[in-house]
């Protein structure tokens, strides 16, 4: 008799424990995965961001040429007008 409360006491003991540790394994495993996705965000987000910095330049550099094309412009003529400008001609010849 003493044998089996000792039994059921340790067979709820265990039922208890087991059921705390599947408790934990599910909150565990939705902190992966909140952790999971977050990095997922940072990562994309860095791959826009550096994509955005690299890019910027080339768009902004076609952007311009368009407007340089369309009023006439060349460097040529801007390096020309550049020179017109007072001490410019001092400073080059450093």
């Amino acid at each position: 008799m003493e044998t089996e409360t000792t039994s059921q006491g340790e067979h709820k003991e265990l039922e208890r424990l087991m059921r705390q540790n599947s408790e934990l394994i599910k909150e565990n495993n939705d902190l992966l995965k909140k952790i999971h996705r977050g990095n997922v965000i940072q990562l994309w987000t860095r791959v826009m961001w550096y994509l955005i910095i690299i890019g910027a330049p080339f768009a902004l550099y076609f952007f311009v040429r368009d407007y340089f094309d369309a009023l006439g412009a060349d460097y040529e003529i801007f390096k020309a007008g550049m020179q017109e400008i007072p001490g410019l001609k001092n400073l080059q010849g450093w």
